[in-house]
């Protein structure tokens, strides 16, 4: 079986090769896998026969012709620029977040119109809550509300799952959207994600920094850990074809939680007995667009199978394993 991974060297990206090498689902794993990961660039080589890294722009014609000589059975598309950066760059945000993934989805559909014989590509493609725009947290959101996206990045994203909807349609691709929630914990280091909080109060607690959290308290936003959504992933890549909603979309089950119900369970969990490393200074802009999250209903999403990470405690253990996991390969 031959997969596609873009984005591949990133934070979600890396964490699916790995699980795909070492507890791949027993549908993708009945197959020997073959991995093409495609990324602007890769920290390290790989490490398994049956990865092959391709470097390049998502958009450049000749490097998709290279990575598609084989065809390919499934593409997880992840590569994107993050909101906030795309936000201050425009033309970078819609050649990232949108005409790259044009490219891609046309160069697969191509595959399968010019051999009737070849596979629908099936496509799992990591959306997000971006497309619904301003939120009332007052006001419990259901999972069929219209996208009303704010940013360039949650249009992108929006404009993509409808294109990608179309390719299934026409029976070219076989699509599958994941709107996705702020996934914790992201690399400290990483910047131009307008929710880098979310991740930030666990290095800083864990490590016992001092953090400038730019929201209140009391701000609230949809939580999922890595480990959840490389589960919803997968799930999303083995679910039937058949059956599936015209809108080839899903919003995922998400936690709905404040910064301070977090930052408790991280502080219980860590056994922390001095008062939090964080300072709160609210930015009016970053608390509107990512703290003002209303819990959200998502029955057909939960019948389909996706799940969240439980509770906040079931979040938090997930993500400080993932952390301890993560120093541990870094020594």
């Amino acid at each position: 079986m031959h997969i596609l991974i873009t984005g591949a060297d990133g934070f979600v990206g890396a964490a699916l090769v790995q699980r795909l090498l070492t507890e791949p689902p027993p549908a993708l794993a009945a197959r020997p896998l073959h991995l093409s990961l495609l990324d602007r660039q890769f920290r390290a080589p790989p490490t398994a026969p049956q990865v092959e890294q391709h470097a390049g722009d998502l958009s450049d014609p000749a490097l998709l012709q290279r990575v598609l000589a084989t065809p390919v059975d499934l593409v997880f598309h992840l590569a994107s620029l993050p909101g906030a950066q795309a936000e201050r760059d425009p033309e970078l945000g819609l050649a990232a977040n949108l005409l790259a993934p044009v490219a891609l989805l046309n160069a697969l559909a191509q595959q399968r119109r010019q051999s009737a014989t070849a596979p629908v590509p099936r496509v799992v493609l990591a959306s997000s809550v971006a497309v619904y725009g301003p939120t009332d947290p007052s006001r419990r959101l259901h999972e069929d509300a219209r996208p009303q996206p704010a940013l360039s990045y949650g249009t992108h994203k929006w404009m993509t799952e409808l294109l990608l909807a179309d390719h299934s349609r026409r029976g070219e691709l076989d699509g599958r959207s994941l709107r996705l929630p702020g996934i914790v914990a992201r690399p400290s280091r990483e910047s131009g994600h307008g929710s880098a909080f979310m991740s930030q109060i666990f290095h800083a607690l864990r490590e016992g920094q001092v953090y400038r959290c730019p929201t209140s308290p009391q701000a609230t936003a949809w939580w999922m850990s890595l480990g959840c959504c490389l589960d919803n992933l997968l799930h999303a890549a083995t679910l039937p074809a058949d059956g599936l909603p015209a809108s080839r979309c899903w919003q995922v089950p998400v936690l709905t939680a404040s910064v301070d119900q977090v930052v408790q369970a991280i502080e219980q969990a860590l056994g922390a007995e001095a008062p939090p490393h964080l300072a709160y200074h609210p930015d009016a802009e970053i608390e509107a667009r990512f703290g003002r999250y209303p819990a959200i209903d998502t029955p057909a999403a939960e019948a389909a199978g996706f799940r969240h990470d439980g509770s906040i405690a079931g979040l938090v253990a997930r993500v400080l394993i993932q952390l301890d996991a993560a120093d541990g390969a870094a020594r």
